[in-house]
C-alpha cells in the first residue's frame, strides 16, 4: 500500500505539492483560561483578520514530498525544522514545496507560499543528523533584554516528566480540543498509514502535524512561571524523529526544557526543547518550539517595564 496519493510535481529541482486549503481547529482553544490566537476576536484585537491557522498543520503538506524524497526513512527520522514568516487564514490556499536536486540528497530546503507569493514557512527538511534551520536561527539569536513577560523563566531548567498518549477518539484538552479522528476528517494530506495497520510498522502512526499536539498536550500541567494571562503564537518550530515513527494508543514519556530566550519589538520568546521516550526510555523523537507572546495582549506590560527598568519601551 503506497502512503500517499498526493498529486506531486517535479519541476526545476523541486518536489511541489497541489494548491491546499487547511483547516482551523483550534477555535474553541483556551490557556489561562482565556482563548487564543486562533479565536476570531482575541486575534481581531491584536491586529490579526481573524483566527490564524496553528503553525504545524502545515507539515501535514511536506510529508508526500518528504516520503516521495526518502521513502521509509523519512517515517523513521524525518526531521521538518521550520521558521514561521507570515500567519495563513482558514480558507487560503497555500503550496509546499521540497528543494530536491537529487534523491540522494539527504538535506533539502522547504518553502510555503500562498497564491500571492506570500511566504508562509521556510527551513530545511532532511533524514541526518545536520544542522537544521533551526540551528542556525538559535547560532544568531540575541538575548531577550529587559524581560517582563519571561523575567522569572530560566534556561536551563528541565521540567518534569510526563506520561502522554493519542488514542483515535481522545480529545486532546483544552489547548487541542479535538481527537486524532476529527483531524483526520479533515487533514490535508491523509494516508492509510494514519488509521491502519497496513504499513511497515503493523500499526497506525501518528502524523507528524500531530506529534506537535502530543508533545503539548500536557504542557500545561507544568507550566513555566511567565506572566500572563498574554497570547501566544508558535513562531519558529523543528520535530525530529530519531526512532519513528510515533504510533496511535502507545505510552510516551516527555520531559521539555527551555534552552533560549529572544525577542522582537512585539515578542518575547522562549524557546523550549522537548525530549520524547518510549517505554524501554529510548529517545524516539525531539522538539524545539519558539512560543512568542505578544506584549501587547499582557495588559500591564507598561506598567510592569517602567516599575523594572524605569522607562517606557
Amino acid at each position: 500500500m503506497t502512503a500517499f496519493d498526493t498529486p506531486i510535481t517535479q519541476t526545476g529541482g523541486a518536489l511541489v505539492g497541489p494548491w491546499r486549503r487547511p483547516r482551523q481547529m483550534l477555535q474553541a482553544q483556551t490557556y489561562d483560561a482565556h482563548a487564543s490566537i486562533h479565536d476570531d476576536a482575541t486575534a481581531q484585537k491584536l491586529g490579526f483578520r481573524g483566527g490564524t491557522i496553528e503553525g504545524p498543520t502545515h507539515f501535514s503538506q511536506f510529508a508526500p514530498l518528504c516520503e516521495r524524497q526518502w521513502g521509509q526513512a523519512w517515517f523513521e527520522r524525518g526531521c521538518l525544522s521550520a521558521h514561521y514568516r507570515s500567519v495563513c487564514y482558514e480558507g487560503e490556499e497555500v503550496q509546499a514545496i521540497l528543494m530536491a536536486s537529487s534523491v540522494e540528497q539527504p538535506e533539502c530546503q522547504i518553502q510555503m507560499v500562498k497564491r500571492d507569493g506570500t511566504e508562509v514557512l521556510r527551513g530545511t527538511a532532511s533524514i541526518i543528523e545536520s544542522p537544521t534551520a533551526l540551528d542556525l536561527r538559535l547560532r544568531e539569536l540575541k538575548p531577550l533584554a529587559d524581560p517582563v513577560i519571561l523575567r522569572d523563566v530560566q534556561v536551563g531548567v528541565p521540567g518534569k516528566r510526563q506520561t502522554v498518549r493519542m488514542a483515535f477518539d481522545q480529545t486532546m484538552g483544552d489547548l487541542y480540543p479535538f481527537s486524532l479522528r476529527q483531524k483526520l476528517a479533515v487533514i490535508t494530506e491523509n494516508s492509510p498509514y494514519y488509521s491502519g495497520a497496513d504499513n511497515p510498522w503493523r500499526r497506525p502512526i501518528i502524523p507528524m502535524e500531530m506529534l506537535s499536539v502530543l508533545f503539548q498536550y500536557r504542557s500545561k500541567d507544568d507550566p513555566l512561571p511567565a506572566k500572563g494571562p498574554a497570547v501566544g503564537l508558535f513562531a519558529d518550530q523543528e520535530i525530529r524523529l530519531v526512532k519513528g515513527p510515533l504510533l496511535v494508543d502507545e505510552d510516551y514519556e516527555v520531559e521539555r526544557e527551555v534552552v533560549a530566550l529572544s525577542g522582537s519589538r512585539r515578542t518575547e520568546s522562549v524557546w523550549a526543547k522537548t525530549r520524547v521516550f518510549d517505554k524501554t526510555n529510548t529517545l524516539v523523537a525531539t522538539m524545539l518550539l519558539n512560543m512568542a507572546t505578544l506584549k501587547d495582549s499582557y495588559a500591564p506590560y507598561e506598567e510592569e517595564y517602567r516599575r523594572l527598568y524605569g522607562a517606557g519601551r
